[in-house]
């Protein structure tokens, strides 16, 4: 049948950071190799398409497309399955894909009517398309989108109906912990200090690093502490995927010597505790140099318990609704705004600096807010009419109301404060801070999480209270974003990133990590391409949220709301004329 060329679950290439070489086994960082935050299921229905047939209705088919990041081409990632005679088709075949809370995907949903077996589009008719991002799509009440479709001016073409449903593999971790038995000694005065490091296989045949036990010191046969690993991480969501395992004896100077390796698979994992989960330690080097070689030990799996965890998905699934609120740095250390050199520089051409950090961040967290209105505030400028110095005032010159209408109403209202306000300082952070804490402390049941993105061009000069507004802030359910932009040395806000010290103040430590510090010119994309600037800018500063998310939802027991009930189509009822 036509549109079965191609299956609807059809994979991007593997985003896998790959980590195969074991010379940085000691700085490895389970957070740095991208594997997809989830996988969700998009389900497509339509009502009232255009009916193309003249003596029966139309026989529907979807073709869904995602788009490059930097040159905005649109390529297909899969079709349905026809449907025929319907103009209210609800599909069958699903697509599945990578979901990254951080990146921005573009699909478009374009409907055809069939006419023939041919799989060129262009030998059907076309009855409209939809645009929307996935954030959209899972950020809608319920994960699910209604959207009219258009694309054939002058005619109604219907609707749209998109669900989103999160796969169950991906929620899931497992509990295991292993033993050895007869490692080979390594040490030349005592025995081995063994530990294990596993590696998940990629489509293109290489290994990434997943996970790393602790060393047990001097003994041939140790039992390592059972940990926690994400099903995802293990083998992506593939339970018959190879997990190399390697066993290292532990060398103070960082040469760890390589005792051998086994494989397994998830598959066989799950057996749990039993004889197909003794493995012998083979090492290559010394099987094809010695005839009586038999193996350098075993190690024996002892026990595997699966958990399934609530993921951020749940909650947002469940209602909760993701608040932004931007501030931005108007010190006159930023220069002349009506000036080139200026980082405030209103060039009619292109986004500056901080137009473009506000564009990279919001355009993806807008999707997971509902009604896309953002308060949007200024500090360190001097306000007409007397010049009084702020550092807490409402962009839009309404400190009633500081809310702007989406991105663009951001953007707007941070162009006309340019004109009225003059820069000035210092560069205090706490006021901000604290503006979205208070609202943040009123809403502490898991229903809204607060999200503060701060871009500024400078050192700051309220260290200690900023300090003391981060630790107050950790304990409610906020994060905070800073986009340092222009050539300042940014030292003092890798102090308030906590990703090495957690920050303290007054002797009390942060709860949790709450902030995250980039600065915008490690960004900057040496062919100009601002779109790909703006993309790595959103994936790498919104990459923790998530987490961040979770850490608060956990802390405080809080539990996703039920979902609402799932979207039944209407059954339409034919009455025949009497």
């Amino acid at each position: 049948m036509f549109g079965l060329e191609k299956p609807a679950g059809q994979q991007k290439p593997g985003r896998s950071g790959g980590l195969p070489k074991m010379a940085s086994v000691g700085d490895f960082n389970v957070l740095s190799s991208s594997i997809p935050a989830t996988k969700v299921e998009l389900s497509v229905s339509c009502r009232n398409l255009l009916d193309r047939d003249t003596f029966s209705k139309s026989d529907p088919i979807c073709v869904l497309y995602t788009q490059a990041i930097g040159n905005k081409e649109w390529r297909e990632f899969g079709r349905t399955e026809v449907i025929d005679n319907t103009l209210n088709p609800d599909f069958v075949r699903k697509f599945i894909m990578d979901y990254f809370f951080e990146e921005r995907e573009n699909l478009r949903f374009d409907f055809y009517d069939v006419d023939s077996k041919s799989p060129n589009l262009s030998k059907h008719d076309f009855l409209g398309q939809m645009f929307c991002t996935l954030g959209e799509i899972v950020g809608s009440q319920g994960s699910r989108l209604e959207k009219p479709i258009v694309g054939i001016p002058g005619k109604k073409c219907g609707t749209v109906i998109v669900t989103a449903e999160e796969l169950g593999c991906c929620r899931d971790s497992v509990l295991m912990q292993f033993c050895a038995n007869k490692l080979d000694k390594k040490d030349f005065f005592g025995k081995s200090d063994p530990f294990l490091v596993f590696h998940r296989s990629n489509e293109d045949g290489s290994f990434t690093i997943c996970h790393k036990t602790e060393v047990v010191k001097n003994t041939l046969n140790p039992v390592w502490q059972a940990f926690k690993i994400s099903v995802r991480a293990l083998c992506n969501g593939d339970y018959d995927r190879t997990i190399k395992v390697e066993v290292y004896d532990w060398d103070r100077d960082g040469s760890h010597d390589f005792i051998g390796e086994f494989t397994t698979s998830y598959r066989e994992l799950s057996r749990g505790q039993s004889q197909f989960n003794v493995y012998e330690v083979i090492n290559p080097k010394k099987k094809g140099k010695k005839k009586k070689y038999v193996n350098s030990g075993t190690v024996t799996l002892l026990s595997f318990l699966i958990e399934t965890e609530v993921s951020f998905l749940d909650y947002i699934k469940g209602g909760t609704q993701i608040n932004f609120t931007v501030a931005i740095d108007f010190t006159a250390s930023n220069g002349n705004p009506s000036q080139p050199t200026s980082l405030h520089y209103m060039n009619p051409y292109q986004l500056n600096a901080y137009g473009m950090a506000l564009r990279a961040v919001g355009e993806i967290i807008q999707d997971y807010d509902s009604d896309k209105m953002f308060p949007a505030l200024g500090f360190g400028a001097r306000l007409p009419p007397d010049g009084r110095v702020s550092h807490e005032f409402a962009l839009n010159g309404n400190p009633q109301n500081p809310y702007c209408h989406g991105i663009d109403g951001v953007m707007e209202a941070y162009y006309k404060s340019l004109k009225s306000v003059q820069l000035y300082g210092p560069t205090n952070f706490a006021p901000v801070i604290n503006h979205v804490a208070r609202y943040a402390a009123s809403v502490k049941d898991g229903s809204q999480y607060f999200v503060l993105l701060i871009i500024t061009d400078g050192v700051i000069s309220d260290m200690a209270q900023t300090k003391e507004s981060i630790v107050n802030a950790s304990k409610l359910p906020m994060s905070i974003i800073i986009v340092g932009v222009g050539p300042a040395e940014f030292d003092a806000m890798e102090e308030l990133d906590g990703d090495v010290v957690r920050i303290s103040s007054r002797g009390r430590f942060a709860e949790r990590d709450i902030v995250q510090f980039v600065p915008f010119r490690d960004y900057i994309d040496r062919s100009g391409n601002h779109v790909l600037s703006m993309a790595r800018l959103a994936k790498d500063v919104l990459a923790e949220i998530p987490e961040q998310f979770l850490s608060y939802m956990r802390v405080r027991g809080i539990k996703p709301s039920p979902a609402p009930p799932p979207y039944t189509p209407p059954i339409h009822v034919l009455q025949t004329q009497i």
